[in-house]
Parts: structure tokens; sequence; C-alpha cells
């Protein structure tokens, strides 16, 4: 067998180790999956399992980082069509939206990953803090370039839709949190950010 053979074979191997890993760690999540249980499904050794992983954080970051070039590629390939701005963020709700209505949605996969690993310090704490941060910037951007101002507090009133979506997705009716998160996005779009509340106005004091 060539080198060339060879290589391709082990990238094969690890591919099939994080394509198993991705599919049971988001469809079951992360703690309750073992690796031996990864192992058997990808059809592989243990010892091909840490030839390309040093252990299963080292694979659960690996998922985590393919699930954030993926939605990167998303949003980039919108960005690409050079479309008005405010279409732009159409474009980018409604796949977040079709996403919802996918065949075995489960919610967000970085905001699952967190609720397993809340110590703000773990790397994969850290991983989900650094593609949510990106996102939050993301969405600033583009909502600052569709007149949305102020640009910050769109995007953050944005992110915010958007988690709601994610976690009411696998709740409810996913075809009525669809209208309802795109419908939002339109309400962004027209007044530019979440309305202030007015502050209570003070008492009258009795005559």
């Amino acid at each position: 067998m060539s080198t060339g053979t060879q290589g391709g074979s082990i990238s094969e191997a690890r591919a099939r180790l994080l394509d198993t890993a991705t599919r049971i760690f988001y469809a079951e999540g992360i703690h309750s999956v073992g690796v031996d249980r990864i192992i058997a499904e990808a059809q592989v050794t243990r010892a091909t399992l840490y030839r390309h992983f040093k252990g299963k954080e080292e694979l659960i970051l690996s998922y985590l980082q393919q699930a954030d070039h993926g939605i990167r590629g998303q949003v980039a390939a919108i960005r690409a069509q050079g479309l008005p701005a405010a279409d732009t963020v159409r474009a980018v709700s409604r796949s977040i939206a079709d996403g919802i209505q996918s065949p075995g949605f489960r919610g967000c996969a970085f905001l699952n990953a967190a609720a397993e690993y809340p110590d703000p310090a773990h790397p994969v704490h850290q991983a989900v803090l650094a593609h949510r941060q990106w996102f939050l910037d993301t969405a600033t951007q583009l909502l600052g370039a569709a007149d949305c101002a102020p640009a910050d507090a769109a995007g953050r009133h944005f992110v915010m839709l958007r988690d709601g979506a994610m976690a009411a997705g696998c709740l409810f009716d996913p075809t009525l949190i669809r209208e309802t998160f795109l419908g939002g996005v339109e309400g962004i779009l027209r007044t530019g950010t979440a309305p202030v509340p007015e502050p209570d106005a003070p008492a009258t004091p009795p005559a």
C-alpha cells in the first residue's frame, strides 16, 4: 500500500470517528456517550482513536469546531451573494429557521454543550464562548449594514431571538417557531432594535 493510500485511510478513519461522535453527541448529549461506543460505531480500534485524538475532550472540541466551521461557511456563502444588507440578514435568518425544521433537530449544539460544561474555564465552554462571540459580532455587522441602530443592541436582540428559537424549536411546533423567529427578525429590521421600556413615572404625591 502506498503512503498516499495510507494517508487516505488515516484521514478516512478520523472523519468516520468525528462523524460518529458528531451524530451521537448532538442526538444524545456529550456526557452520556463514552469513547467505547464511538469506537464501536465508527468501526475503528482504540489505537486509531488515540492516534487522531488525545482523548474524548479533544474529540468534543473537534465536534464543536466542525459545527463552528459549518455555520461560518453558511454565513459566508450568503454574504458572497451580494444581496442588499437587509436581505442578507433575512437570508441568514432563513438558514437558521430552516435548520430548526430539519429532521433530528435537537437545539443548538453550542448551547447544549455549554449546559453540560458550565465551568467558564473549561476548554469546551471556552470554545462555545468563542463561537458565540463570532456570531454576535457577525450579527452586529450585518444589522449595522442594514441601518439598524444602535447596531450592538440590534445584534444582541437578534442573538437572543435566535437562542430562544433554537431552544423552543425542539420542544414545540417547529413551523410556528420558525414563523415567530422570522417575524421577530422583521421587527428588528423595522425598528432597529428592541424597544426600550420607558421608566415608570414617579407617583404623584397626594394633595
